[in-house]
């Protein structure tokens, strides 16, 4: 398994709109696995979407992101944790655990996760 985290300085990073420093983790069938730091300036959703997607991840662990970006790894077969805050070492590890759906790690302010809704005319259940 594939996992690409948005960092800031060890932590998850606030937006992964304006995010340019993402950690690859890969995980191995027998429990190891690798981590590798990858830059990705592209400034432009659709294309910075491409640029994650094209790092073979299934998962993207974030802080806030917009839906023009969101909709762009989702479709391209990545599934986004979003609203996610905190050390990243501590997030990957809530994350391997199950337990990321904690609030600990939820963005200040965000109502949850499972809350999210998008619908044609509004962003009910959205943090920014």
């Amino acid at each position: 398994m594939k996992i690409v985290v948005a960092t800031d300085q060890g932590r998850i990073a606030p937006l992964l709109d304006a995010a340019r420093c993402f950690l690859l983790v890969t995980t191995n069938p027998d429990g190891s696995s690798s981590r590798q730091e990858v830059f990705v300036t592209d400034a432009d959703p659709i294309t910075k979407a491409r640029s994650l997607a094209a790092l073979g991840a299934t998962v993207l662990v974030c802080g806030a992101i917009s839906w023009p970006l969101e909709a762009t790894l989702t479709s391209a077969g990545v599934r986004v944790v979003f609203n996610t805050c905190g050390p990243v070492d501590e997030v990957l590890s809530a994350f391997f655990a199950g337990h990321l759906t904690e609030r600990a790690f939820l963005m200040p302010g965000c109502p949850g996760r499972r809350n999210r809704h998008r619908h044609r005319h509004g962003r009910r259940g959205r943090c920014p």
